[in-house]
């Protein structure tokens, strides 16, 4: 695995780096949290700038508007906006590191000339309908129903968690098109248009306050056969390239964020007065090793992708990421909670006090989802056992022994 820049990908790099440093400057401040339109609006003109500069969809193919480059460019452009403070992805994470990514895998030629320019261009906004209640973690469990009738399925159903759905135009949708198939083989992945008669939206404000999740409710809506990927009932292995997106290089921006999360914990324990805490300095010590490791990882991975050719997903190494990294994030928040005392039970705009010029405590709450989201840390250990390790399937019993 090669760790330096070569000269093209230093050059990137520079005029990158000036390029943020030149543009981020006129930005305007973030909206409110809870303003979904300014939201929306915030996030979508940033990743118009990055179009219209050619930054937008570094590794996406240039016939969709990306730039066309490798992976390894990719993750200097993450590494580089992360450090320089730049907006992330925001209201358009789905489409952008999810659906977008899985459309230019598994996607017809149409699909791609339809949804990836509008995405690079922040002109359409993508949320994620996967899971239900009662079928979140057991994701094969999920009921929601896809009828054929004609030209177009029939959606009847519910979903949760699903994300920004109050601000997206389209969703990434599984259906279960054949009820009488095994689990696993009777699922289809859908483009669902948003504004389809039919779909209701509840918005589920979560423990920080916010509501970045909702509910979702579908009463037979009709849904164009043409917007289904891949073929019928071969939704969950289209879905397993959709979550190995989500769990390999989605998170990669945020490892360059926790490494700078460590830093201002260690300037915020110096002021504090509890830098003097030698055990305290282990702890950070151990975790900026950590954060090292997690992004040595992503490199890993990527030149993983890099060396089985364009089009590659990442393979069973995004598990091993995402199960080591929503568990060090946790550790880093719950690290800082310790060094805010009183002040990590209260909001930044409940007068947090110390440290309230970042968003520790929302960070902490939010880091508590990780190890949930884009499937559990159990799941994860379950994928590396069998497709890392090669260990058995456990074997299961009837009326137990």
């Amino acid at each position: 695995m090669e760790l330096s820049d070569t000269p093209a990908e230093a050059a990137f790099r520079r005029g990158l780096r000036a390029w943020l440093g030149k543009t981020l400057p006129e930005l305007p401040p973030p909206p409110d949290p809870a303003d979904w339109p300014a939201r929306r609006a915030y996030d979508t003109g940033w990743q118009r700038r990055l179009y219209d500069a050619g930054y937008a969809g570094v590794h996406w193919p240039a016939e969709a508007g990306g730039r066309g480059a490798g992976p390894v460019e990719h993750l200097i452009f993450l590494e580089e906006t992360e450090r320089a403070g730049a907006p992330y992805v925001g209201a358009n994470f789905v489409g952008l590191l999810h659906a977008g990514p899985t459309l230019a895998a598994e996607g017809t030629p149409e699909q791609r000339r339809r949804h990836l320019p509008p995405i690079l261009r922040g002109e359409e906004v993508w949320c994620q309908g996967f899971s239900e209640p009662g079928a979140g973690s057991d994701l094969a469990a999920l009921r929601t129903r896809a009828v054929r009738d004609g030209d177009a399925y029939v959606v009847s159903g519910s979903k949760i968690w699903t994300s920004h759905a109050e601000a997206a135009d389209w969703c990434e949708l599984l259906v279960r098109t054949d009820p009488d198939a095994p689990r696993h083989r009777g699922i289809s992945w859908l483009v669902l248009p948003m504004d389809a008669p039919g779909v209701t939206v509840r918005p589920l404000r979560t423990l920080a306050g916010t509501t970045e999740f909702a509910e979702l409710f579908l009463d037979e809506v009709r849904v164009p056969v043409g917007n289904r990927v891949g073929a019928e009932n071969d939704g969950w292995r289209v879905t397993m390239v959709t979550l190995s997106f989500e769990r390999g290089t989605a998170f990669a921006g945020e490892v360059v964020a926790g490494r700078r999360a460590l830093a201002r914990l260690a300037r915020l324990a110096d002021a504090e007065g509890a830098w003097q805490d030698a055990g305290l300095r282990r702890r950070i010590g151990a975790l900026a090793g950590e954060f090292t490791a997690l992004w040595r990882l992503v490199q890993w991975n990527v030149s993983q992708a890099a060396a089985a050719g364009p089009g590659s997903v990442p393979g069973a190494g995004a598990s091993v990421f995402k199960l080591r990294f929503s568990e060090a994030r946790q550790q880093l928040y719950d690290l800082a909670a310790e060094v805010l005392g009183p002040a990590a039970l209260l909001l930044p705009d409940a007068g947090a006090g110390a440290g309230a010029d970042g968003d520790w405590v929302p960070q902490r709450l939010q880091g508590l989802a990780y190890t949930i989201a884009a499937g559990t840390s159990q799941i994860q250990r379950t994928i590396v056992a069998q497709r890392v390790l090669g260990l058995p399937k456990p074997r299961t019993t009837v009326g137990g022994g």
